[in-house]
Parts: structure tokens; C-alpha cells; sequence
């Protein structure tokens, strides 16, 4: 006997519990999300209610409420991942290349994969749930909390003091204006191949701005 209480399991075997758990979690979270997407696109945001959402998804209204505080957050929900994109790519970094060109680095990065949080992308799906977002006032400014922790979280990466605070809210308004204007060419008719020179120009003029204002130590 190794000592183990029948009906425990080991910890590797609780880790695996917990790892499934989360993976159950997350497949429940992308499914009441994308079928609310759906269901938004079709009628409108403001014309369907979070009953309905709760119902197209088989689950109760307060369960929906513990997955997602706000019916924004339906929505927002594919944001969740980019939240903390801007400190992971800070975090990780080679010890030689400053943060200012991480950051600058990953963003053309993701204007070439036509990433649609550059706003580079033609994708109609995307493009209908860009206009969805950005033609519903309650999102947009839902989205800005999400922008705000995304901010908090860059200047904790950045190192937490006064003038990473104000560097992280730069670097991130940037982001933000970059993406917008692209999503905005895009939306008026522009393919992501046409306005893809002027969006890396875009970003090169932007970061230059940013190594000019905050320094080369960023």
C-alpha cells in the first residue's frame, strides 16, 4: 500500500480533474458566446434579450450571469484572450530587444496574419461582428474596460511605476487608433491586400513616435 486514502487521487490525477473541468468551462463559455453572436447579428444587439440567450444555450439565466457579468460581455467574450496580449509579448521577450520593439514586432506580425484585432482582415464574419461592435454604443464601452485592463496589465509588465503607467496608456491608445482606422478603411470597401502597405506604414510611423516620446529605453 502506498499510503493513499481509497477514493483520493493522486495530485497528477486532481490536475487532470481540473484541467478538464477548465477545458469543459471554456468549450461552455465559446459556445453561449458564439450562439449570442449569432443571435445579435440576426436582430440586433439591443433586441434580444439575455432569457433568450440563456434559452438558445440550455442553460438558466444565473448560470449565464456566472460565465458573463454583463450581456456586453457576450460580445466582448472573444477579447478575453488579446486582454493581456500586449504584457505577454513584454514578459516574454528576448533580453535583447526592448519592449517598444516587441510590441512593434508583434503588431506587424499580426497585420501580416491579417489578425482582426489590427483591424486587417476582410473576413465578412469578422467584418459583421466589427459592425456589430462598433455600431452598438453599450459595447464600445465595454470594450474600453477591456482596453483599460489591457493598459494595467502592460504597465505592470512594464514595471509597475509612474512612467510605465503613462507609457502603457500610449502604447495602447496607439494600438487602438491603428486598428481602428484599418477596420474603418475596411468597412468603407477597402480589401485587407489594399490597405495593408499603408497599415504597416501606419504602425512604423506610430512606433517611431512612441521611441521618440517615451525613449530608447522603451
Amino acid at each position: 500500500m502506498d499510503g493513499e486514502k481509497p477514493g483520493t487521487g493522486t495530485a497528477g490525477e486532481a490536475h487532470e480533474q481540473m484541467s478538464l473541468r477548465e477545458r469543459k468551462k471554456q468549450l461552455t463559455y465559446q459556445a453561449v458566446s458564439e450562439a449570442a453572436i449569432a443571435m445579435f447579428l440576426e436582430r440586433g444587439f439591443d433586441k434580444v434579450s439575455v432569457a433568450e440567450v440563456a434559452a438558445a444555450a440550455d442553460i438558466s439565466k444565473p448560470t449565464l450571469f456566472r460565465y458573463f457579468p454583463a450581456k456586453e460581455d457576450l460580445v466582448l467574450h472573444r477579447f478575453a484572450d488579446h486582454e493581456d496580449e500586449a504584457a505577454r509579448v513584454v514578459a516574454t521577450r528576448a533580453e535583447t530587444e526592448s519592449p517598444l520593439d516587441a510590441l512593434r514586432r508583434n503588431f506587424l506580425d499580426g497585420l501580416e496574419r491579417g489578425d482582426p484585432v489590427t483591424g486587417l482582415c476582410d473576413v465578412p464574419q469578422v467584418l459583421a461582428y466589427q459592425r456589430l461592435l462598433y455600431g452598438t454604443p453599450s459595447l464600445v464601452a465595454r470594450l474600453y474596460g477591456y482596453q483599460s485592463r489591457s493598459e494595467a496589465a502592460l504597465a505592470r509588465a512594464l514595471g509597475g511605476r509612474v512612467a510605465d503607467r503613462l507609457a502603457a496608456g500610449q502604447i495602447i491608445a496607439v494600438q487602438r487608433i491603428l486598428a481602428l482606422e484599418n477596420w474603418r478603411r475596411i468597412d468603407a470597401g477597402e480589401s485587407a491586400r489594399q490597405v495593408y502597405a499603408d497599415a504597416v506604414e501606419a504602425a512604423e510611423l506610430a512606433f517611431a513616435q512612441l521611441r521618440s516620446g517615451l525613449g530608447e529605453q522603451r
